[in-house]
């Protein structure tokens, strides 16, 4: 396993708001864990390691929600991900791991920008309507980013929050998609030797985190305002991006 003792200080922070996110407190964190872990590993041994603990999030979150999803959703956007993992699958042997942390920088970026640009701006907006053919495009947009660095949250929700679905029901199609997405790329990273006996291990150490962390979100979800803790973690997100992002460009 890995045996630098920061990375663990990050890891653990970085594993706890995932958890908070899969127990229904600011959905979408889910992007925080390979940008954090990226400042001291490879973005991709990062996502080789949280893979694992976000299928074991994903099940004891899917327990909590189930059968509360927006099943029309989930028909348009489910399809289009597996076709973004398949790409993501195909190009990933072929990014270097500075160029994967250019596009987790800013993939993390633009998700804070969007989050105080656009959604914040739509909380009051009536919900638009169902639309197929822009549920596969971002459903595969985000199951490309989502296999390339768990970062899936951003381009689900630019078709998901305009919908303005209730809040319980958004997080768990949420729930159902990233638990789908997730099982799905473990075939490829398979393929890929992305899980060595480091990742591995690594991950089982982190592993009696997802528990807490989804136990504390759902304790919030039902009595915690979003708005202080969303501002912290999107400005923490956006400074993390930045840095993320230049490290990539700048050892180009």
């Amino acid at each position: 396993m890995i045996e630098t003792p920061l990375f663990y200080v990050v890891a653990i922070v970085a594993v706890l708001i995932v958890g908070i996110s899969k127990g229904g407190f600011v959905g979408g964190f889910g992007i925080v864990a390979v940008p954090m872990m990226a400042m001291i590993i490879d973005p991709r041994q990062a996502a080789a390691i949280m893979l694992p603990i976000l299928c074991a999030m994903d099940i004891m979150a899917m327990k909590i929600f189930w059968g509360q999803w927006d099943k029309r959703s989930l028909i348009s956007i489910i399809p289009g991900a597996v076709i973004g993992i398949f790409f993501g699958g195909l190009s990933f042997k072929y990014l270097s791991a500075d160029i994967i942390r250019i596009i987790v920088g800013t993939v993390t970026v633009l998700f804070v920008m969007q989050y105080y640009l656009i959604d914040r701006r739509r909380k009051n907006d009536p919900g638009i309507n169902y639309n197929n053919m822009k549920g596969g495009f971002f459903g595969a947009l985000s199951g490309f980013t989502s296999f390339i660095a768990h970062a899936g949250g951003g381009p689900l929700s630019m078709y998901l929050f305009p919908l303005k679905l209730d809040k319980t029901k958004l997080m768990a199609t949420s729930v159902i998609f990233f638990a789908v997405v997730n099982y799905v790329k473990l075939i490829p990273y398979v393929w890929l030797g992305q899980f060595s006996s480091e990742n591995f291990f690594t991950s089982l150490i982190l592993l009696p985190l997802a528990p807490i962390g989804v136990k504390i979100g759902v304790w919030m979800h039902h009595r915690v305002s979003n708005d202080v803790f969303y501002n912290i973690c999107y400005t923490a997100l956006f400074f993390t991006g930045l840095k993320v992002a230049f490290d990539g460009i700048f050892s180009l």
